[in-house]
């Protein structure tokens, strides 16, 4: 089990699926509909039933029910892109077999050092299969650990008949990086009760509250002229949106919050005394302070336009998805199980909230309640990203504890 995860994720590692935000297709980038046709034939090779990809790269297949109790149909979820934080091309996983619990390096050439001061939970790896990057790209293990793991708990449900289960729907999603995951997903065709996205952190976590979330754009128009000449005529856009900027309170960004704590993210920001352009995403657990920050920015942009022209400054929010818990607290007994099936393979489970979003995040709220299971992946979306292959094999564990378990309860 542990060989054929670390085999299939390099695998899916090293092809470049990377999403890009400013495609309006669907999937956003070719690399990820290749990977998803790969898929297609590996699901077909192991034996699953029904398997299909749509023309967005939507892939779905069916493992049958292998008993006669009436069992609730259960999905398992990863999504096929990888983050567009760091670059994703020409991905070269390396293996640390046995890790020594010291610095690894990464990269001599460029001096990458995957540091035990910096990453003091390397410590834990001790005596594990270390899965890492060589310093210039990220790893993909989020989510392409999940992929891994999904595909070798289905082989492994397949090859041992012995497991009784119910119906079990895979899934794998494009585009989840930039939130238009589950954008076209059919929930009607893909048929499932309840599901899980494998597609969270270290070993035991298990979530199934995410933020609210909301992204904005603010665009500043200005007036350009030569600075020989620009008194009274020249109006700095670049320096309106920086004054606007300062008016959100400093403390409330991600590298000040932590646990249940809200931000407003300055994701990026460009400009000219011409033009510039302002991106925010907008996080909160609570729907209500959720709702206040909005319209706390919408205020300041508001009493910009009063100074500066209504048609000067322009705002652009839309939300993006919603905390899951409401749509799952109804069916807690699919978290519970969750965490029964990590008891029995002696994982803690670590319940906390995912200060992000996955794919469940839009899908409960469509329909398919959906909370997230963990990895074995850490330090996503940069080149120090690595995940341990002993934690990935006990995520295929769980998978396959789960589907026991729901056919042992029904």
């Amino acid at each position: 089990m542990k060989k054929e995860v670390i085999e299939r994720f390099i695998s899916y590692a090293q092809m470049d699926t990377q999403s890009n935000e400013d495609n309006e297709t669907c999937p956003s980038t070719p690399g990820q509909m290749v990977l998803a046709h790969k898929l297609v034939e590996e699901l077909k090779e192991i034996g699953m039933n029904e398997v299909q990809v749509d023309e967005h790269g939507y892939v779905m297949a069916t493992l049958p029910a292998n008993t006669e109790k009436d069992v609730p149909t259960i999905g398992f979820l990863a999504h096929l892109d990888t983050a567009t934080d760091f670059t994703g091309t020409n991905v070269k996983p390396q293996i640390v077999e046995n890790y020594d619990g010291k610095d690894i390096l990464l990269n001599k050439e460029l001096n990458v050092v995957l540091s035990t001061t910096s990453f003091p939970e390397l410590a834990e790896y001790k005596g594990h299969t270390l899965i890492t990057t060589d310093g210039t790209t990220l790893l993909g293990a989020d989510n392409k650990a999940g992929i891994a793991e999904i595909m070798t708990a289905m082989h492994y449900l397949i090859q041992h008949p012995e497991i009784k289960h119910g119906k079990i729907r895979v899934a794998f999603t494009p585009d989840e990086e930039i939130g238009r995951g589950p954008h076209k997903f059919d929930v009607a065709a893909f048929n499932a009760s309840y599901a899980y996205t494998v597609d969270g952190g270290p070993l035991g976590e298990l979530e199934y509250e995410s933020f609210n979330a909301a992204s904005a754009k603010i665009s500043v128009y200005g007036v350009n002229v030569h600075p020989g000449t620009a008194k009274g005529k020249m109006i700095h856009s670049a320096k309106i949106a920086m004054a606007l900027h300062l008016r959100l309170p400093a403390e409330e960004a991600p590298e000040y919050t932590d646990g249940y704590d809200g931000f407003y993210h300055l994701s990026s920001i460009e400009g000219t005394p011409e033009f510039s352009k302002l991106q925010y995403i907008i996080r909160d657990f609570d729907r209500e302070k959720f709702e206040a920050r909005k319209a706390y920015l919408s205020a300041i942009v508001d009493e910009f336009k009063s100074i500066h022209g209504e048609e000067n400054i322009v705002l652009e929010m839309k939300d993006q998805y919603y905390n899951m818990r409401e749509k799952i607290e109804p069916v807690r007994h699919i978290v519970d199980i969750a965490h029964e099936a990590m008891e029995n393979l002696s994982i803690t489970p670590i319940i906390r909230p995912i200060r992000g979003g996955t794919d469940g995040s839009q899908l409960s709220y469509m329909g398919l309640p959906t909370p997230n299971i963990f990895t074995g992946g850490e330090n996503f979306h940069g080149k120090f990203e690595y995940a341990s292959a002993d934690n990935m094999e006990k995520s295929v564990k769980v998978i396959v504890e789960i589907a026991k378990l729901f056919e042992q309860k029904a």
